[in-house]
């Protein structure tokens, strides 16, 4: 089901294949940097960069070290003779591994934001298509005073361009290199190398570091794919409400021959909503343990290592895929303007209190007795199931102060919706 949504790109920045191929991209760009210091022939380099990692014969060594690092090694040696000696020159595991992640995380990090650039104009399209689609706005699940499901849409729009804005910084946090040593001091390298191999690669130097990277920059790479996924499944919760039978305003995608049960045939479940909102907690669990990650022993231990091989392949994808099934859930949601005017009705004018309220302050009474005078005649809606326009009309102390007229000009839909535009322009979706 995954790759029905999911970009086969991703799955390939997180195979063998690819971490062993940018250990052998770091590998060589080190070589280049020595080169171009003196400190190995110039010669050499056109072999080294024929270096190959044969994968079959990698499991094979590391069957006996116990060490995908050697193993690693052991391989890239086999495929070079005698320059292989300038291979890993200086070299601490971290060197390779830490700036070699980095280069995955940075490859993951474009892909997700393709997923958000794609998402985008879809969420626009659909706020611009319901920019007055009346609706019912709810607080605590409770009918509190319309809005429009356009305006519902573009704040969805608008929060995923700070998910965009926070995952470039992300990215930007995560795309260094360290090339420092077995404890960050360059005893047997130099910044110099350090600074002309990251570039090679596309990366800053980290300013400093240890015999790692320092995963702070790693957790908030995580942390940021879970404020995504959880701004994902605030969306898809929305719709899951609002897909409920006694309330029916939207519903997602429900294909020809697609079943919501096995013994009951009229179901239409939200179950790709549901799905985002299951992952999302993945996500957000993978972010605690990202956190845990920042604090190792001295210049490093390996307690984060084991952790990491899962928490980043798997929250790049579960991120990757979400991203791309919620933007199939908009492509298809169904609308039904008709039901949310149905529901707007269910409280019999409920939800025009305040106007009434504030007409009541403004011809003079105190805020606690027109408060008074509107509670008792809404409580009475409520319980006598009443329409509440013809309650107020009724009210003598109600009559004191409005007219017929001035209660049936109060009574007016349009009156909240007048401001939608100019949200709309602030936002640029005008």
């Amino acid at each position: 089901m995954i790759e029905r949504y999911s970009r086969p790109q991703m799955k390939k920045v997180w195979s063998d294949e690819s971490k062993f191929d940018k250990w052998l991209q770091v590998e060589i760009a080190v070589c280049e940097a020595w080169a171009e210091l003196g400190e190995i022939p110039r010669d050499a380099i056109p072999r080294i960069k024929k270096a190959r990692c044969d994968l079959k014969r990698l499991d094979e060594i590391l069957k006996e070290t116990h060490h995908d690092m050697t193993a690693f090694l052991g391989s890239v040696a086999e495929s070079l003779g005698e320059e292989s000696r300038f291979i890993h020159l200086g070299l601490t595991s971290s060197d390779i591994i830490d700036t070699a992640l980095s280069l995955q995380l940075v490859e993951a990090a474009d892909i997700l934001a393709q997923d958000i650039a794609e998402l985008a104009p879809v969420l626009e399209e659909r706020a611009r298509e319901h920019k007055h689609t009346i609706m019912m706005g709810r607080t605590h699940g409770v009918h509190a005073e319309p809005t429009t499901f356009g305006l519902k849409l573009a704040l969805w729009v608008e929060e995923m361009k700070r998910n965009a804005h926070r995952l470039a910084e992300a990215k930007r946090a995560i795309a260094v290199g360290k090339i420092s040593g077995a404890v960050g001091t360059y005893a047997t390298l130099s910044p110099e190398l350090e600074k002309r191999a990251c570039a090679r690669l596309g990366l800053e130097a980290a300013p400093i570091s240890s015999q790692i990277v320092q995963r702070d920059r790693h957790a908030q790479f995580v942390t940021t794919l879970a404020i995504i996924a959880s701004s994902l499944e605030k969306f898809a919760t929305e719709i899951r409400g609002l897909q409920r039978t006694e309330i029916l305003e939207l519903e997602e995608p429900f294909e020809p021959g697609q079943t919501g049960s096995s013994s009951m045939p009229h179901k239409r479940n939200p179950e790709l909503c549901e799905r985002i909102c299951g992952l999302a907690r993945l996500v957000r669990g993978n972010a605690l343990t990202s956190l845990e990650n920042i604090a190792l022993w001295h210049e490093r231990d390996i307690s984060h290592s084991s952790t990491e091989r899962i928490i980043f392949p798997d929250s790049c994808l579960v991120l990757d895929y979400v991203l791309s099934l919620f933007t199939y859930i908009m492509n298809g949601l169904q609308v039904y303007p008709e039901h949310m005017r149905e529901n707007l009705e269910v409280t019999r004018g409920l939800v025009f209190s305040q106007r009434v309220l504030i007409a009541l302050i403004e011809k003079g009474l105190s805020r606690q007795g027109a408060y008074e005078i509107v509670q008792r005649n809404s409580m009475k809606a409520w319980k006598e199931r009443a329409d509440f326009l013809s309650l107020l009309q009724a009210d003598p102390e109600v009559g004191k102060h409005l007219s017929k007229s001035e209660l049936d000009g109060i009574f007016d839909y349009q009156f909240f919706l007048r401001h939608v535009d100019a949200v709309f322009d602030r936002l640029g979706l005008g």
